[in-house]
């Protein structure tokens, strides 16, 4: 793993959020993205190498929202860059974790994306994410 990429924050409300953040950081929202694999919206933020993704669901009985209706809304995940996002599952598998994505997917802001078990990861929701080419 190289560096923490972003953190991720479920939301109920994308613009009111935004408009939070963008006060928080004293910075724009830099991109918004529909992540149709997902059915979540996105917003980013960048603060020095950092990110910051709000993520709100599309769905009501989506991911995000159960995450919000167990636990309300807040940190969801943390995202860690990577060379090689196959040869790191692989590693990890290994080492014991439970990778819960097969292969990798596509993610926001072009990524690669696959998530762990936060069970083996002291509760947290871990996303290894690459580069698309």
């Amino acid at each position: 793993m190289i560096k923490v990429e972003h953190i991720g924050i479920a939301v109920k409300d994308l613009q009111t959020s935004i408009l939070c953040y963008e006060r928080l950081l004293d910075t724009c929202c830099y991109k918004r993205e529909t992540v149709a694999g997902e059915s979540v919206e996105t917003a980013f933020f960048r603060q020095g190498e950092t990110k910051i993704e709000l993520l709100v669901d599309l769905k009501p009985d989506g991911v995000i929202n159960r995450f919000i209706e167990r636990k309300g809304e807040g940190i969801h995940h943390i995202a860690f860059q990577t060379a090689d996002i196959r040869a790191e599952m692989a590693r990890l598998t290994a080492a014991g974790f439970r990778v819960l994505d097969p292969e990798p997917r596509i993610g926001a802001d072009n990524k690669w994306v696959c998530f762990l078990h936060p069970k083996e990861t002291g509760g947290v929701l871990i996303e290894l994410c690459q580069d698309r080419e």
